[in-house]
């Protein structure tokens, strides 16, 4: 082999090892941050929408993501009271699929959790309480029920966790009267520590993990409070009474959408009447700074993106309707509002948004304005049943949309 070969084997054996081994994949993209990678993407799209690479109808339903890597596609869906992972190639065939657990008894029983890969293991949540290592050939490595290991209660609507990964640890929430978060060895699946209690249950918020320089902390949401673990130890560094913050007190309170970080500043916003808070985070243990608060930003299910300084999300109006909505990341100034068939999920990828409205399943390409709200083109996901709540995903120039059973890849290149 000449020197220029073996040069670009060795290039494409450490890329490989990045993109199919110790990098992070799942919920959210890059940071769990609803940015993904891309460029050279359309800026608009044909009448009838993107072109189709390819769909299957091979996935169980469910409301989870696809976490798609350099060769695979994985996703997890229910079958016969089952949840399963599935493997699909790049090209769309079916590789396998693997049992790992129960659906949630509620009265939402379908898949929730989207994988979380890393370094060729797979780990995922089932609905009844589940923490699962598969292998990249499906074959399963350990499992151990962490909410009945720990005596905790599964939320009114089913668990609903897609674990995050750090420095070979994967991480669980089980909340209760014994452990507000668990790490387990991602080799082994044993126990490497336990958060005390916060005497407070979980809810469906997937964590974060927060860096800067060389510090991490996950933060995450119980019942009343907002909360920070360091991941090297287990020890609760800080905690937030997101309750107190609110602007009307009492009534019902789901926690869904994994907060927002930047340059030292979190932003927690959820639906149900529940105030946005932004706050300035503090890395000595003290509890954080609330800087603003805004009522208009309550997202029901389907997340946030900040680009630059403007905050890209919905409000919950009521459970069957919401608009769309953008907030200034500096001041907390509402900028606008906007109805759009319905509320929904959104992501970006280039620059633009992509948003996926939840009642009738039309998808968006919008222009990131901060000054109006420019949907450019849409199309609308006429196959699958149930409500659209799976967030969208981007890999490599093709869009990954999903509605109950059924997904369907676009290219957007």
């Amino acid at each position: 082999m000449n020197k220029k070969l073996f040069l670009a084997a060795v290039l494409l054996t450490i890329l490989y090892g990045f993109s199919t081994g110790q990098s992070v994949y799942g919920w959210r993209g890059e940071g769990r941050s609803g940015i993904y990678a891309g460029t050279s993407l359309l800026k608009t799209w044909p009448g009838s929408g993107p072109a189709l690479i390819w769909e299957t109808e091979e996935i169980g339903p469910g409301f989870s993501s696809a976490t798609v890597t350099a060769d695979a596609v994985y996703i997890t869906g229910s079958r016969d009271g089952n949840d399963i992972l599935y493997a699909f190639a790049q090209d769309g065939k079916k590789k396998w699929e693997t049992v790992y657990g129960k659906i949630s008894r509620s009265n939402y029983p379908e898949a929730r959790c989207t994988p979380t890969f890393y370094n060729n293991k797979l780990y995922v949540v089932s609905g009844e309480g589940d923490m699962v290592c598969i292998d990249r050939n499906g074959k399963l490595v350990w499992t151990v029920n962490y909410f009945r290991q720990y005596g905790a209660q599964a939320p009114r609507f089913g668990i609903s966790e897609s674990p995050v990964v750090v420095d070979n640890l994967v991480i669980g929430t089980p909340g209760g009267n014994m452990a507000a978060m668990v790490a387990f060895n991602t080799e082994t699946g044993k126990v490497v520590w336990e958060t005390p209690s916060l005497n407070e249950g979980t809810h469906y918020v997937n964590p974060l993990l927060i860096r800067e320089g060389n510090k991490k902390m996950i933060v995450t949401l119980a019942t009343a409070h907002v909360y920070a673990v360091d991941p090297a130890n287990g020890k609760m560094l800080w905690k937030y009474n997101y309750e107190a913050a609110n602007a009307v007190q009492g009534g019902r309170r789901n926690h869904t959408n994994t907060p927002l970080y930047k340059d030292g500043f979190l932003l927690v916003a959820n639906g149900y009447e529940q105030t946005a808070v932004k706050l300035k985070i503090n890395w000595d243990g003290r509890p954080p700074e609330l800087v603003w608060k805004n009522t208009d930003l309550t997202p029901h299910v389907g997340g946030l993106v900040l680009l630059g300084n403007h905050i890209f999300s919905t409000t919950h109006d009521n459970n069957s309707m919401g608009r769309w909505i953008c907030v200034d990341w500096n001041t907390g100034k509402t900028n606008w509002i906007n109805p759009w068939y319905n509320k929904g999920s959104v992501i970006s990828a280039g620059g633009m948004l992509y948003i996926y409205e939840e009642k009738t399943g039309h998808v968006g390409l919008m222009k990131a304005d901060p000054s109006k709200m420019d949907v450019v083109n849409e199309f609308r996901i006429t196959k699958g049943t149930g409500p659209y709540w799976a967030h969208p995903v981007i890999d490599n120039g093709r869009l990954f949309i999903r509605h109950g059973g059924y997904l369907a890849v676009y290219s957007i290149k």
